[in-house]
């Protein structure tokens, strides 16, 4: 688990310096910061749906999956719970950008495949990829919302940790149709969280995290019943 180790390490200092930095901004400043991370989230996550909506296969799946997704999630108040959890210890912009940054650190190809390569080939260069883009997203994000983002990492080491365990039962279901379904979501997902930060509507899109589950249920109908 080099490789995650690693990752989890980057994003944990990264937010340390931004955090840092952070101190010295006036508030004026911060506000032009909590813009600018609305838009690059905006922008990263319209950038991965054009980026693989071209090579979907199902090209409604992705609409099927926010719908069901996103009631499954509304039932289980998974926004409301985790809102609660962060308010307790900080404030509501920092429980925003935290969920902000689950999203950019946990959904992608590298964050997916990384720990499945590490695994069954010793190969870590998905990872250190991963870590290098997450170090620098994490200073930039704890330099607008504060050392809590380095929360984040415990989210990240957890998720990757779970897929590098299970490596060996998802490799063969990670196929790049399915991947690509599921980036499709994630860059959704991501856009969804910059028009929160800017303030546009509160899409609340902690509530549509089951939409990524969707896919992987589809295909796997598919290779039970033959779809």
């Amino acid at each position: 688990m080099l490789g995650t180790i690693v990752n989890t390490i980057t994003i944990v200092t990264g937010s340390l310096i931004g955090s840092i930095v952070r101190k010295g901004i006036q508030e004026k400043y911060q506000e032009a910061l909590y813009t600018a991370m609305g838009l690059a989230a905006t922008a990263l996550g319209i950038n991965t749906i054009v980026s693989n909506m071209p090579n979907s296969q199902y090209p409604v799946l992705f609409i099927i999956s926010l719908a069901a997704g996103s009631l499954l999630g509304t039932i289980l108040d998974i926004d409301g719970n985790f809102q609660k959890l962060t308010g307790k210890f900080a404030s509501s912009q920092l429980g925003q950008g935290l969920s902000t940054a689950i999203l950019l650190f946990c959904i992608g190809t590298l964050s997916i495949l990384g720990p499945i390569q590490s695994a069954l080939y010793g190969d870590h260069t998905f990872l250190l990829t991963n870590a290098t883009l997450d170090f620098v997203t994490s200073m930039v994000l704890a330099s607008t919302y504060g050392m809590g983002i380095a929360l984040a990492a415990v989210v990240l080491f957890l998720w990757q940790g779970a897929i590098y365990l299970g490596a060996g039962f998802l490799a063969p279901f990670l196929s790049a149709e399915l991947l690509t379904e599921i980036s499709i979501i994630g860059g959704i997902l991501i856009a969804s969280s910059g028009i929160g930060i800017l303030g546009l509507k509160d899409c609340k899109t902690l509530n549509m995290l089951p939409a990524l589950l969707m896919p992987v249920i589809w295909f796997a109908l598919q290779g039970i019943i033959g779809l």
